[in-house]
């Protein structure tokens, strides 16, 4: 029998069932990645579905499995088109009769997946759907994913309790040969009517897509420099390379499996310290099966404008000021330096994101939808569940959210930027201000601009909105939603 591997958001050897239980009893394989045209066009608000620094990871990604492939004495065949309509074709050329493959929860997928299964039934073919994209499986969690709790500190402290981690899967140390058929050959990025993105020095990581560089990013940030026993106090930084894992792009793509770094966490802890950070990575782990297991109990709530809570606030679709919210130029340096280095790198903090989100709901009041659309394009590590889970919360539509919460801009920047080293990271038009005035620079006098060679309003914008006033008028909005509901 031959067995066709559809490889999605699974771009790894390790830890990888469909592959491991297709090559066990010595059958030949066929390892397949489709590039869907779908993930290249427009999302609803106009923007590139799959922007440039996330396109050539993913071919990164691609390139780096082919490798391997090739390495174990194989090869990865590469399409362009459709699954529903490219898999079957296979099926039918090469007499393959069955096919494996990562399940997806999300609505967009899930109608694919639905698509082929119908159409390979047609054809007699045989068909497997594995789950391998979090810590925890579905089947081991001590609740059905129907009853999963509403508030994520229950879910993690139940699973804690009495759920178990399963050890990740090796990888195959040899592959059959690939049977008779034409590989086919990578696409570039033009052929989506992308440039290829100019890698930006002040960049906190130059993000190179693949399982090989997941795991050398995991040994390096492990091992190597030895930055997972201080996770927990520095994962709020915002410049340099080791304040968090990064390993978020990795694994948005499957190059990481989250079972190999658990894994790799245990060995740590064994070797070298157990402390709060090292369970803090663990804990964040968490909060991504999470999100995953809420969108496959809720289907595409998710995307609705009313959330998850189905919450009917009046969003705003004010796309002026959304253009200055995007291209960093609000007149709040902590959002705008974020928002330069998500358009210049694909990459942005955590901290930096509950920012930016907290300020474009809750102090401009535009469509969360909006700035999650932009974060998809942009994000080199968007995964969907996370992603449209946490700008769920952040806009108070979400399950878990508690009212009408905010970040408060002036203190956050205070906090975590206090000597504004971030800011005029990005911000060079502010690099001669002091510290003190860095982050409020409409303050300066005329004098002062001068003397730090800055002009408001002209080399760096006033503000675009009153944060006091703008948090109150939004907050009697999302009451007012919450009265009709």
């Amino acid at each position: 029998m031959t067995c066709l591997i559809w490889f999605r958001n699974d771009l790894r050897l390790h830890d990888h069932q469909p592959l491991v239980e297709a090559i066990a009893p010595g059958q030949p394989i066929i390892g397949l990645y489709c590039f869907d045209p779908r993930q290249f066009g427009h999302t609803s608000f106009g923007f590139p579905k799959t922007g440039a620094y996330r396109a050539r990871f993913l071919l990164d990604s691609v390139a780096d499995l082919r490798r391997s492939f090739q390495a174990l004495g194989s090869d990865l065949v590469v399409r362009t088109g459709h699954p529903e309509t490219v898999i079957p074709q296979l099926v039918q050329d090469l007499g393959i009769e069955a096919v494996y493959w990562h399940q997806e929860v999300t609505q967009e997928e899930v109608a694919v997946e639905q698509a082929l299964t119908r159409a390979l039934a047609n054809l007699g073919c045989q068909t497997r759907r594995y789950w391998g994209a979090t810590l925890y499986h579905p089947e081991d969690l001590p609740f059905a994913i129907a009853q999963l709790p509403a508030v994520f500190t229950q879910f993690r402290k139940q699973v804690e309790r009495h759920s178990q981690v399963a050890a990740p899967l090796p990888a195959p140390s040899q592959l059959p040969p690939l049977p008779t058929i034409d590989p086919g050959p990578l696409p570039q990025l033009a052929d989506w009517g992308l440039s290829e993105p100019v890698a930006d020095q002040r960049a906190v990581l130059l993000f190179e897509g693949g399982e090989t560089a997941g795991l050398q990013r995991l040994h390096h940030y492990v091992w190597e420099a030895d930055c997972l026993k201080t996770y927990k106090q520095t994962r709020n930084g915002m410049v340099g390379a080791n304040y968090s894992s990064k390993l978020s792009a990795w694994l948005a793509l499957g190059c990481l499996s989250p079972r190999q770094v658990y894994e790799t966490v245990q060995h740590y802890e064994q070797e070298r310290v157990q402390n709060d950070s090292t369970y803090w990575l663990v804990f964040e782990l968490l909060w991504r099966d999470y999100f995953r297991f809420v969108c496959a109990q809720h289907g595409d709530r998710v995307f609705y404008p009313s959330g998850l809570r189905g919450l009917n606030i009046a969003w705003k679709q004010d796309w002026p000021r959304f253009d200055a919210w995007r291209q960093g130029r609000t007149g709040f340096p902590l959002v705008d330096a974020n928002m330069r280095e998500l358009a210049q790198t694909g990459f942005m903090s955590n901290r930096g994101r509950q920012n930016v989100a907290s300020f474009l709901t809750k102090n401009l009041g535009i469509d969360w939808r909006m700035g999650a659309e932009w974060f998809e394009s942009q994000l080199v590590d968007y995964d969907v569940c996370s992603n449209y889970g946490n700008w769920n919360y952040t806009a108070g539509v979400g399950n878990d959210a508690r009212g009408f919460r905010y970040f408060n801009i002036p203190k956050q920047a205070k906090d975590y930027d206090p000597d504004g080293t971030y800011v005029k990271h990005w911000l060079p038009e502010l690099r001669q201000v002091p510290a003190a005035k860095v982050h409020t620079p409409w303050q300066l006098l005329p004098v002062e601009q001068k003397r730090f060679q800055v002009q408001i309003g002209v080399d760096y914008p006033q503000p675009i909105v009153d944060l006091a006033k703008s948090v109150k008028t939004n907050e009697a909005t999302y009451n007012a939603a919450l009265d009709h509901q």
